[in-house]
């Protein structure tokens, strides 16, 4: 879908689209577009080209409103109040005046540039890192077209002229707010080349006053999702998926379900069937009146279990790929003084969002079509909205709509989701809008799950107790094949099953990561931290139960192989000292230790837990440090690196999703337990390093530490290092 999107170009926007309000016609709208809308002037983009200015990005209304379209997508990770405050610290607004919409529909505007600028979308912790620069210069430029307004209208100099919460003003004593200027500021010419302020200068990027300006409407109930939109006409349907992977529909009996009042429709989509009421309830009762026939010829019939077992006999044999070999790492080992080895088992796991997946579909009777939903990538969503629809991408709108979590479900090559919603609004004809609703045992059972992985590893010491060779043989699902990303695969490596081991930091000289995927019918996604979800967990076991070989202390055992990696080592430092590492600890009570870089994000983790025999065992503090460049949001880091260390510990304590005979065994949070509130650890620190890099993303690098931090400190309980996840599974066997 990715090369349809390249090959057609982005889809080409009215004046209207610019302005991008219903009251910008009359106002300024303006933004900086640093990529061109084509591919050809989106690669020179990349390389470093600036195109001219453009408008897309902050509009101000006649009635003194800030409306920030984002190019990111808003999925609880605060990307909308990062995106807000880049374009506050230059523009000098009030927040009171800002509200913040998704935008799409020109990928000249709104691609993504840490994915090059081909594509609109929102993943890997890139959101800030694409927004640092553009979102900042529209800021910057809009602030300049309300001064040459102010200065033109008074008849003043502009350098005379000082900009404070929404409100320009001269020594004179002339006033203006920024709603006043608008439709004059509009007429200005955009500035080509506007400076920024220097860092000094910064009141809003880095403050840590500044709170979340979305933060009511969470809290209140007052901020609708998809869940809860309404509109005029609106039907409900639920879906009716294969039980097992790769089937498909053989015969459909709706007779009942058409029988019962309510139920408009039985639709049979290209994923399954879609039962259309007038309300869920409805849905939901004539769901349980049909009676599918599945051809189950081609799907999954395997369990879980039966894949794991063969994946660990792969790992024990010849890889099919190698993502990284430096020295000869099987000479060192056979002559290493010591080997730690053992094989490590991932099991699949949800993504288990608060809000299940949801997008509503209106075709209208001239053709076009609305979407409105949780679109993490737009660019192709629009497209395969297009082709199931029977029509462009230039007659597709996006309405995107703020989400109840994603953690990377929501962004599907195949936009499972919108075929079912557009295929069942084509069924039911124009004017008559639709919202594919599942329920939770939709989602839970519906695929896309983070891949099962096994890791057979081996390590060796040389006599002194230096690390002289590691090599791991990972076997997995690969992501990206038959996908748009699939170009990502080089010599038959995909980079999401290897990343956080195949850049490993230490200082290993004989070091091999290998790497066999596997064929399995089981639908795969990305899912919070992708790849460090499980190498994490590998590496950091593998190097404390090195360093008790070797006999040498965690933290200063990994210290002496992060010479040449700085940042790694100085966020170690600074949870190590912070969590009083060394310190003697109440009987009972033990800790360990992880690093781990993640999207260009450096974060280490120290954890205490109280120990109580079996798998009787609590989480007690979390000691977090985290380098991601410039602090943006220092409360909003804050909060990403707790909620990402309450998702990971979730994940490495008990969650597991398993398989019998094809058939996924886990429906709801009752068998598919994420972290309930009352094991989320009482204490968690988080310390941020100081810098002036460029910001990188903190949604995902709080997860992949935290598993392995307990892991070392239930090893430092224990003796033993628990290489078959879930850990509580695990120490109860």
């Amino acid at each position: 879908m990715l090369q349809y999107l390249l090959k057609q170009g982005p889809v080409q926007p009215t004046r209207r689209q610019f302005l991008l309000g219903t009251a910008a016609a009359a106002g300024l709208a303006v933004g900086y577009r640093l990529i061109a809308a084509n591919p050809a002037s989106a690669q020179s983009a990349a390389e470093g080209t600036q195109a001219n200015p453009f408008q897309a990005y902050v509009e101000i209304t006649p009635e003194n409103g800030i409306v920030i379209h984002s190019s990111q997508f808003e999925m609880g990770q605060g990307s909308y109040f990062g995106i807000a405050t880049l374009v506050m610290e230059e523009l000098d607004g009030d927040w009171e005046q800002v509200d913040v919409i998704g935008a799409s529909g020109n990928t000249g505007l709104y691609g993504n540039l840490a994915w090059g600028g081909i594509a609109q979308g929102t993943g890997g912790s890139t959101s800030m890192a694409s927004s640092w620069e553009r979102y900042r210069k529209a800021g910057a430029a809009a602030r300049a077209m309300l001064v040459a307004a102010a200065a033109k209208n008074w008849n003043v100099p502009a350098e005379e002229i000082t900009v404070a919460a929404g409100v320009v003003s001269h020594g004179s004593g002339k006033q203006a707010t920024f709603g006043e200027l608008a439709a004059d500021a509009a007429e200005m010419p955009v500035p080509e080349d506007v400076p920024l302020k220097p860092r000094d200068e910064w009141t809003q990027i880095g403050s840590e006053d500044l709170k979340r300006y979305d933060s009511v409407g969470k809290t209140n109930g007052t901020q609708d999702y998809t869940i809860d939109l309404k509109m005029d006409g609106l039907v409900t349907a639920v879906m009716i998926h294969p039980p097992k992977f790769g089937a498909t529909v053989r015969s459909i009996d709706a007779s009942s379900a058409k029988a019962l009042d309510g139920v408009i429709d039985v639709v049979e989509t290209p994923r399954g069937v879609a039962v259309v009421g007038t309300n869920m309830w409805t849905a939901m009762k004539g769901r349980d009146a049909v009676t599918v026939e599945w051809d189950e010829s081609d799907a999954e019939q395997r369990g879980s279990a039966e894949i794991l077992a063969e994946y660990n006999k792969i790992s024990d044999g010849t890889a099919a790929a190698t993502a990284r070999n430096d020295g000869d790492a099987e000479a060192a080992l056979a002559d290493a003084d010591k080997i730690v080895e053992g094989h490590y088992e991932f099991p699949y796991l949800a993504h288990a969002s608060l809000e299940p997946l949801n997008a509503v579909a209106l075709i209208g009777e001239d053709g076009e079509i609305d979407v409105w939903g949780g679109h993490q990538m737009p660019d192709l969503y629009q497209a395969v909205a297009a082709d199931v629809g029977g029509t462009t991408p230039d007659k597709v709108r996006l309405h995107v709509m703020k989400t109840g979590g994603s953690f990377g479900r929501r962004a599907v090559s195949d936009a499972d989701l919108i075929v079912e919603a557009v295929a069942t609004a084509k069924a039911l004809g124009p004017g008559k809008p639709v919202k594919v609703q599942w329920t939770r045992e939709n989602d839970m059972r519906g695929g896309r799950y983070r891949p099962a992985y096994v890791h057979a590893v081996k390590a060796g010491l040389d006599k002194d107790g230096k690390v002289i060779a590691l090599h791991d043989h990972i076997v997995g699902q690969s992501i990206m094949a038959g996908t748009p990303f699939a170009a990502a695969i080089q010599d038959g490596v995909d980079p999401t099953s290897v990343e956080g081991a195949s850049n490993l930091p230490y200082a290993i000289p004989n070091l091999k990561i290998d790497l066999t995927t596997t064929d399995v019918k089981i639908p795969i996604l990305w899912w919070r931290s992708v790849g460090s979800t499980h190498t994490a967990y590998v590496i950091e076991t593998l190097i404390d139960e090195l360093a008790a070989a070797a006999n040498r202390d965690p933290v200063e055992f990994r210290l002496s192989m992060l010479g040449d990696h700085p940042r790694h080592a100085a966020v170690l430092k600074l949870a190590a000292e912070k969590a009083d590492w060394g310190t003697p600890l109440a009987e009972g009570r033990f800790r360990g230790v992880a690093l781990h870089e993640s999207f260009s994000t450096y974060v280490a983790e120290v954890v205490e837990i109280t120990y109580n025999g079996g798998s009787d065992f609590t989480v007690d503090r979390v000691v977090c440090a985290v380098d991601c460049g410039t602090a943006i949001n220092p409360d909003q880091i804050r909060a990403q690196m707790e909620g990402g260390i309450g998702f990971g510990l979730g994940a490495i304590l008990q969650e597991e999703l398993t398989l019998t005979g094809g058939v996924v065994d886990q429906e709801n949070y009752d068998t598919y337990t994420p972290l309930r509130i009352d094991q989320m650890p009482p204490s968690i620190e988080v310390h941020i390093v100081p810098s002036e890099e460029p910001p990188t993303g903190v949604g995902e690098p709080g997860v992949p530490p935290i598993g392995p931090a307990v892991g070392n400190a239930l090893r430092a309980a224990t003796g033993r290092t628990i290489r078959d996840l879930p850990l509580i599974k695990a120490l109860s066997a």
